[in-house]
């Protein structure tokens, strides 16, 4: 994550590029185009979700040709965990990718595990969605974050770089698209300090949780100023569709990965940690009986393990069993729409804790499994936010009134239940009282329900969940070589590894192909002089060597 600053400005700077790129012939594809554009920590600060202060022209203007999502919850108040369940459609908590983080190059951050990184090892069963897009015959482009807690096989991407593009598929392929946009993440409060704030300190909105002082409302006009420059580069993506004649034949999606990247925010499984706006624009075309019209609110609850589901059931495409969400769009839409989200906190860098949340959309209940610890977590990361280091001073002078204090408190009590309606900043615990006994049952009794269906992996340590992952090892397992059957001029592809994604390069003549193609289980016709190159994966497992023919 220390490249952020570069990576943000690449994407802009090559956004722009993109138009010298070979563009496709116009399409008219059976299939919609999907279109992903994701940014990071953002809470619903969009002119179109009631924002005063932010200028956000083309997601707006993107808002009124489609429908707003108001009640939309990531399953983690960080990027990776809730990455990785919108990448599986699986809760983190349930496939061991719970810890923030597993994969990275420092040292690994706390003593409960043996290991530097690590790759979770997922239930053989699950894919990353985007596989079966391909094996649909999509082209998959992402650009460019992955962070989903394990190293993808190879079969989930056509591309996935910081040039990866619709614009770079082959002509009349319906396409899978996401661009990640990383400007408005936490590290860019200071990795942008230099630049001219679009927004006036003195406009802002200071939560009580916060002191009213020049440092705080800097660091708030800074990131709202960077969702401003995030929405520019929103509108150049829109555009380049446009230039392409692919408008009106593309889904897009609009969506922040979990709550604004600000101290008592970021990593918090309370509202404000997990709520997101999102934006759905589909073209009439592609709607079904039922969808809403353009420029409409859809207060349905959504969850993150909702988004696999849903896309497939847009691609029509039938949806895997194993699948923990549900679709809420599509002509596999769900009979019957949520009525809880769930969420998850586990290690953050670290310092270790474990809270499990349930919501009705209104009510909010948490288990705090480790009411030993504190609220507030000591993460170096985010003291590189000037207001994190006043907050700190603030606390250590005893110049924080009680309602800022709130974070800093030593303990927890082993449950919580809010009312976020009348308590949006979650600061009274209800569990106590007994007019709210009923609704702490019910949600208790859902909390039960769902992790007894789902599992928990934070329930063991992280290196006893590993030692499961591993069989017992010390090390990760490797994906057995893919075997190659040949039978006339066709090859059977297979692999012993249960779980595993086959992927192949097959090369004809002079062809030079060098992108992995997805193993869809049908023999492979060769010629003589044709070359083959087979790779199989499980994830979690190392992949397996090279194999050719």
């Amino acid at each position: 994550m220390k490249n952020y600053p570069t990576l943000a400005l690449f994407v802009l700077v090559s956004l722009f590029g993109l138009g010298l790129v070979l563009r496709p012939a116009h399409q008219t594809p059976e299939s919609p185009n999907i279109l992903w554009i994701t940014c990071e920590d953002m809470s619903p600060h969009l002119g179109a979700f009631g924002d005063r202060v932010v200028k956000t022209p083309n997601l707006d203007r993107l808002a009124a040709e489609g429908v707003r999502y108001s009640r939309v919850y990531s399953t983690a108040g960080v990027c990776a965990p809730s990455r990785s369940a919108l990448i599986t459609g699986m809760y983190q908590t349930s496939i061991g990718t719970q810890h923030m983080r597993t994969l990275q190059a420092d040292p690994f951050p706390h003593k409960s595990s043996p290991v530097k990184s690590y790759s979770a090892v997922l239930p053989e069963e699950v894919r990353c969605f985007p596989e079966y897009l391909r094996k649909s015959g999509y082209y998959t482009t992402n650009n460019e974050k992955q962070d989903y807690q394990f190293v993808p096989p190879v079969t989930v991407w056509d591309e996935s770089s910081r040039k990866a593009h619709w614009r770079n598929r082959p002509a009349h392929k319906p396409f899978f698209s996401i661009f990640n946009l990383v400007i408005t993440h936490e590290s860019q409060i200071w990795a942008r300090d230099r630049e001219t704030l679009l927004v006036r300190p003195e406009d802002v909105t200071v939560p009580v949780y916060y002191p009213d002082t020049k440092t705080v409302r800097h660091d708030i006009a800074r990131h709202l100023s960077n969702v401003m420059r995030m929405d520019s580069i929103v509108g150049t993506i829109l555009q380049q569709l446009k230039e392409d004649g692919l408008y009106d034949n593309t889904i897009i999606f609009f969506y922040s990965d979990h709550g604004d990247g600000l101290p008592f925010v970021k990593r918090e499984v309370y509202d404000r940690g997990l709520r997101v706006p999102m934006i759905v624009r589909i073209p009439e075309k592609f709607r079904v009986n039922g969808s809403k019209p353009a420029g409409s609110t859809d207060d349905q609850l959504v969850s993150f393990v909702d988004l696999a589901p849903t896309i497939l059931s847009l691609a029509n495409i039938p949806l895997p069993g194993y699948l923990q969400g549900q679709a809420f769009l599509g002509p596999k839409k769900a009979a019957t729409p949520r009525k809880y989200i769930f969420a998850g906190r586990d290690r953050m860098d670290t310092e270790l804790d474990r809270v499990r949340a349930v919501g009705d959309g209104r009510y909010k209940y948490y288990r705090n499994y480790m009411p030993e610890k504190p609220y507030y977590q000591n993460i170096n990361y985010r003291r590189g936010i000037p207001m994190m280091k006043e907050l700190l001073q603030l606390r250590d002078d005893g110049k924080l009134n009680a309602t800022q204090q709130l974070w800093f408190r030593k303990t927890k009590p082993e449950e919580e239940l809010c009312d976020t309606r009348t308590d949006p900043n979650e600061f009274t615990n209800l569990a106590t009282q007994p007019a709210y006994r009923a609704k702490l049952q019910e949600l208790r009794a859902q909390m039960d329900a769902w992790l007894k269906k789902v599992g928990d992996k934070g329930a063991l340590s992280e290196a006893e969940m590993l030692k499961q992952m591993w069989n017992g090892n010390s090390e990760p397992p490797q994906t057995a070589d893919p075997e190659l059957v040949k039978s006339g001029n066709a090859v059977t592809l297979r692999c012993a590894t249960p779980g595993a994604s086959i992927g192949y390069v097959l090369k004809r003549g002079a062809d030079q192909p060098s992108v992995w193609q997805v193993y869809a289980g049908k023999p492979l016709p060769v010629q003589p002089g044709d070359s083959l190159r087979v790779v199989a994966h499980r994830i979690g497992y190392l992949p397996s060597r090279e194999v050719k023919l």
